[in-house]
């Protein structure tokens, strides 16, 4: 079988088992199936291989990490600067941040990094989470709930190409 048409079938399924993972039996934890969608593509816009999620995940949290902090410092801020210039400040150090860390190789995945403070931020922002930044829920908790969301997303990536490989009889990307 082609490998493209290998890769539609598993992706397809995969997808459709991720849909219902995220919105049924996940579904009490609020996991966000488009982050999850987003570091799966992000999985194969990076080659698609093995060293493609080892670099991703850190990537990704890395990033949800730094929007979260930016978000926290941003409700400290934004009073006394007023929202627009407290968010510029911090999102322009936010990337600069972003970017310095791909020093570290595990980092190196800048889109990734992006990926992972987009995700955050929007849905922060978006579901009214800025309240609920520091607790300890992965249902309000932005940090937790996009982090989550986004490994898992990153894994189903992982395991499409696996399968894709192996109904097109060809070896993985990895192994290749």
């Amino acid at each position: 079988m082609p490998l493209l048409t290998a890769l539609a079938i598993s992706i397809g399924v995969l997808g459709g088992i991720a849909t219902w993972l995220y919105v049924g039996p996940l579904g009490m934890a609020g996991l966000q199936i488009w982050a999850g969608f987003i570091a799966w593509a992000a999985y194969y816009h990076s080659g698609g291989t093995q060293a493609a999620l080892r670099t991703n995940i850190p990537a990704h949290i890395f990033g949800a990490v730094v929007a979260w902090v930016v978000l926290i410092l941003l409700g400290s801020l934004a009073p006394s600067l007023g929202v627009p210039i407290a968010a510029g400040i911090l999102v322009g150090i936010g990337a600069a941040v972003l970017v310095i860390g791909a020093n570290v190789q595990a980092l190196g995945s800048i889109p990734s990094s992006v990926y992972g403070f987009a995700c955050v931020a929007g849905y922060t922002l978006l579901a009214g989470k800025l309240g609920t930044l520091l607790t300890v829920s992965v249902v309000d908790n932005a940090l937790i709930n996009i982090v989550v969301s986004m490994v898992i997303g990153a894994l189903f990536g992982f395991v499409s190409e696996k399968v894709g490989g192996a109904l097109a009889g060809t070896a993985s990307k990895a192994t290749a």
